[in-house]
């Protein structure tokens, strides 16, 4: 006989209903509140990044402003799930949630201009904090205390809400991609600033509605919830320190690891928001993967991956190289990306039951801020070059889950590393970077050594520690090497005076961009090179403008580098250099390093300070008879100094007759179209003349470098000889190119990645 199937009462069907509703509405709330809290972090650090010349430690410090946000936040959620019952903790959140409105709408509370140097930092960090601090605070309460009503609340999922926490940083996921990619293209800042204000009055409405469904209806008789067998509720085991420490440390390594990756793409390209978002975006979504239901990435795959890809981005740092373009960003990429995966699908593999999440995620933010606090606070007082990133990847490398033996500390863990590392010196101390054979050998045989070892995970961590340290030995024995005569960090990125053997120069770099040089050859110290050679653009510049015929010329340059510039000087003439960087205005002045502001015929003075303030306050309008833009932060001009607004500013400081010249070389960006929308919004001549390619044995004999210049005039007759020059063209433009402003900018559509 067939037994009749199951039926489903009415009200049974209909709580089931309301059960998936329930999640739903939570699940989307959540995701929303991530995505404002995630959206407004690239939003508004474009807001402020002009303040402080554009560099990309703006960003690092904001990171660091939203890691300690997101502590306060944490720490909020924990005390009020702890101390309060849930009806007690619905009333507090959606009360101090709505209080939070009045920070609105946002905008930048500036409170008079930044000073120079790393006193940029902590105005910053006080700018932050009075501006979006208590909505950026709530928001990042919103998910630990949403997962917190919903595990009390009695759902039948209830005890396993870390599926919100996915969702949560999905939300922050797509919120990051979509600001470079839909937002910012789309939208100018003010509108950006209205819609986000709009959303977070919303997203009140949306908590308080979750409040009620989930904190009033668990005590009423009505409560979203399905008939469940009664079982016994274990006890619920306490954290212990050991724990605790887990949780910081695996939260702290990624933390630190984002920030240096970050660095490192912005310093090679430019500060802005897409490459801040693409790091941001890989950690967090490591987060979605890890702490998925079901990952789509199991961890024991990501834990074999690890010493591979360490191996990789280990090799090119000890032989001093750095790979070119997408090859390199691609590798540290997937470097952090593979390292936040191993140590977060630990931190998912020791997550504790519901009733500790609040601690947990205190603890997780806790290791978050001191990783972001290392590199972007620490790091630059106490490192003259870039070493936190190699410590995040040493420190990875000893995190690697092994077993008991492996991690056990033997002598061969210290003498292996010891060896290794010596033997590196002394093998290849005059030898030069691949390809050659001989280095290819010794880099295949210290990969063999090093991955020998990695199944011991600290043992692993301090070989690639000695290859590290190798690598900066044998640079500082090797014999036909690059000399380092000086290196300085600020607040703007590492200054590094450098001379090459192979050449007769001394060059002032910064990345991988030369921000000038010097001959060292007698009789043509004073010769300006690379960019500013005479046969180049600048040189043009300076013989066939209008201007160029004035006797004693009043002239401005924004950015000193090496001041190379000012041997185009006369004597009895003022340049007046703006430097927003004091690091390079003292390497400038030191005459072991460079000369040019010593020797060369002008007077020279030194502002220090962002020139779209200092302009506005060098003396009034109709100042200078010519006008230098030649800023560069990472290899482009801060955006803020090309937008139709600062080029005004640079007319407004520019005598009748005068003329600019604006440097727009760049390895990736596009800038030409960018200047000929501006330049025809303005109604201004506007020339180029892109100096490559030049063959390397010209560059090699003559110092000179490939450079594209931009000259500038209120009208053709004041640009003078260089409008009969043939090589002196009319700016390229595209139809889908407009004027930048402060308030819309779209660095996307001028990439020109090579």
């Amino acid at each position: 006989m067939i037994a009749p199937a199951a039926t489903v009462s009415p009200p049974q069907l209909w709580s089931r209903a309301r059960s998936r509703g329930v999640v739903i509405f939570l699940t989307f709330t959540v995701f929303f509140n991530a995505a404002l809290m995630f959206s407004v972090e690239p939003m508004f650090s474009k807001l402020v990044l002009p303040f402080l010349g554009g560099t990309p430690s703006v960003w690092n410090t904001c990171l660091v402003f939203f890691q300690a946000a997101l502590l306060v936040g944490y720490g909020y959620a924990h005390l009020a799930t702890r101390f309060l019952d849930s009806r007690r903790q619905a009333i507090l959140h959606v009360t101090v949630l709505a209080a939070s409105c009045f920070a609105l709408p946002l905008q930048v509370r500036a409170d008079g201009i930044p000073p120079a140097g790393a006193g940029g930092i902590a105005w910053l960090l006080i700018l932050l904090v009075v501006s979006l601090g208590a909505p950026f605070v709530m928001l990042a309460s919103g998910a630990p205390i949403a997962q917190r009503w919903f595990a009390d609340s009695g759902h039948p999922r209830a005890s396993n809400p870390y599926f919100l926490y996915a969702a949560s940083n999905f939300g922050s996921l797509i919120a990051l991609l979509s600001y470079p990619l839909l937002i910012e293209p789309w939208l100018n800042l003010s509108t950006q600033r209205g819609v986000w204000s709009l959303g977070y009055v919303l997203l009140v409405l949306l908590v308080a509605a979750c409040a009620v469904l989930l904190v009033r209806n668990r005590k009423g008789p009505d409560r979203v919830t399905l008939p469940t067998a009664t079982r016994a509720v274990p006890a619920t085991p306490a954290v212990s320190t050991g724990d605790r420490a887990r949780w910081l440390v695996y939260s702290a390594v990624p933390s630190s690891l984002l920030v240096g990756v970050t660095t490192y793409i912005s310093t090679d390209v430019a500060a802005v928001p897409l490459l801040w978002v693409v790091p941001l975006a890989i950690y967090l979504l490591t987060f979605v993967i890890a702490f998925a239901t079901r990952p789509w990435l199991p961890h024991p795959w990501m834990v074999r991956i690890e010493p591979h890809v360490l191996l990789a981005v280990a090799i090119p740092v000890f032989w001093n190289f750095r790979l070119p373009g997408l090859i390199g960003i691609g590798l540290h990429l997937i470097v952090l990306f593979v390292v936040a995966m191993v140590c977060h699908g630990e931190l998912a593999r020791n997550k504790p039951p519901a009733a500790q999440l609040t601690a947990f995620f205190v603890w997780l933010s806790v290791g978050g801020l001191v990783g972001g606090v290392f590199n972007a606070l620490v790091a630059p007082a106490v490192f003259d070059g870039i070493r936190e990133y190699p410590i995040a990847l040493v420190l990875a490398a000893m995190l690697m889950p092994g077993s008991r033996a492996g991690r056990r500390l033997e002598l061969a863990d210290l003498v292996f590393p010891v060896v290794v590392g010596a033997g590196l010196v002394l093998v290849t101390a005059d030898i030069g970077a691949p390809p050659d054979a001989f280095p290819i050998l010794v880099t295949a045989c210290l990969a063999i050594a090093v991955f020998s070892c990695r199944n011991r995970p600290v043992r692993f961590g301090l070989a690639l520690a000695a290859v590290v340290f190798a690598g900066q030995a044998r640079a500082t024995v090797a014999v036909g090497r690059t000399t380092v005569l000086h290196a300085e960090r600020s607040f703007f990125g590492v200054s590094r005076v450098v001379r090459p053997a192979t050449s007769r120069v001394q060059t002032l770099q910064h990345g991988t961009t030369v921000h000038g040089a010097q001959s060292l050859i007698a009789g043509r110290r004073l010769e300006p090179i690379t960019y500013y050679h005479r046969d180049g653009p600048i040189g043009d510049f300076f013989r066939s403008t209008t201007a160029s015929a004035i006797p004693r010329r009043r002239v401005a340059v924004v950015g000193l580098g090496t001041g190379t510039l000012a041997c185009y000087g006369r004597a009895g003439e003022e340049w007046t250099y703006h430097e927003i960087d004091p690091v390079v205005a003292k390497i400038a002045r030191d005459a072991r390093f460079f000369t040019f502001l010593r020797d060369c015929p002008p007077a020279v003075k030194i502002v220090l300070g962002d020139a779209r303030l200092t302009l506005g306050t060098a003396g009034g309008a109709a100042r200078y008879d010519i006008l230098i833009l030649d800023a560069f932060s990472s290899d482009a001009i801060p955006v803020h100094l090309l937008t139709r607004e600062a080029v005004a500013l640079y007319f407004q400081a520019l005598a009748p007759g005068g003329a600019i010249a604006l440097h727009i070389s760049n390895r990736h960006l596009d800038l030409e179209p960018v200047v000929a929308a501006i330049a025809r919004d303005l109604g201004v001549a506007a020339l180029v003349r892109r100096d490559l390619p030049i063959p390397p044995q010209v560059q090699f004999s003559t110092g000179r470098a490939q450079s594209v210049w931009v000259a500038l005039a209120r009208s053709r007759n004041d640009l003078g000889g260089l409008t009969a020059d043939k090589r002196w063209e009319l700016l390229r433009r595209r139809n889908d190119i407009t004027s930048w402003t402060d308030d819309f900018s779209n660095v996307v559509r001028i990439f020109a990645w090579r």
